[in-house]
């Protein structure tokens, strides 16, 4: 079970906001729009300048994992709106370097290189190589499918994404390296799990505070990357 880490900001003056039912808005739509108002990872990520509440999920990961230090080169795959690459752009200075990689229209982010691509596309992996000029002490990656409301197969089309990033960060990892990526209710899939294990020394599943308590969102962290086993026959798109 993924164990709950961090606690809420503290110095965020909290203001509760009544949300009124407008016409032709959902009730489920006001619920939302109350929720998010009254979020205080919302607040605090506004007040902070983070461009989404998602920053202290990195934030609070980081506290527990130690993940994110000066002069890091760190690859952050589904990156958009930015909230992760703000804080690895903050934590690896300006003497470290960061990727950010998503399909979806990212604002730049002072600091980042930013690559509009499907991480999927046969040509990523080499663009991204590219861009990143050298190994990588991190990789961390918050992406995920787009859901169907089918969540065993939310689940598998995101583990698929999870498998494909490992097997690059596999490729592009210093020795003891580390990689973080997004996953769903059911956990790491065994086969998945036990590939994490053979690469990293320490393979852990937590789940920040601020990820919502309803979300079945969590994530696994590998550490102490031991480099590919000799003979390793993966080629980085996640197939035997």
């Amino acid at each position: 079970m993924a164990r709950k880490i961090g606690s809420p900001p503290k110095g965020i003056r909290m203001r509760h906001t009544r949300v009124k039912t407008a016409r032709g808005r959902k009730s489920s739509s006001t619920r939302w729009l109350q929720r998010q108002l009254n979020d205080p990872y919302v607040q605090a990520a506004r007040q902070a300048g983070y461009r989404s509440r998602a920053a202290f999920k990195l934030i609070q990961l980081d506290e527990r994992f130690s993940l994110l230090r000066k002069h890091q080169r760190i690859l952050d795959l589904g990156a958009a709106p930015g909230g992760w690459t703000q804080v690895a752009v903050e934590r690896a200075g300006k003497n470290g370097k960061v990727v950010a990689v998503d399909l979806l229209d990212m604002e730049p982010v002072a600091g980042a290189e930013i690559l509009k691509l499907d991480f999927r596309d046969d040509d990523a992996p080499e663009k991204i190589r590219a861009a990143l000029g050298g190994p990588v002490d991190l990789v961390i990656s918050d992406m995920a499918a787009d859901t169907t409301g089918h969540r065993p197969t939310d689940h598998l089309r995101t583990m698929y994404l999870v498998e494909l990033a490992l097997e690059f960060a596999a490729e592009v990892l210093v020795e003891d390296g580390a990689f973080v990526a997004k996953v769903f209710k059911g956990g790491t899939e065994k086969a998945l799990l036990d590939r994490m294990k053979t690469l990293f020394r320490s393979v852990k599943h937590a789940k920040p505070d601020a990820s919502r308590a309803e979300s079945v969102e969590s994530y696994v962290v590998a550490q102490g990357f031991r480099g590919r086993p000799e003979g390793d026959g993966k080629d980085g798109k996640g197939g035997n």
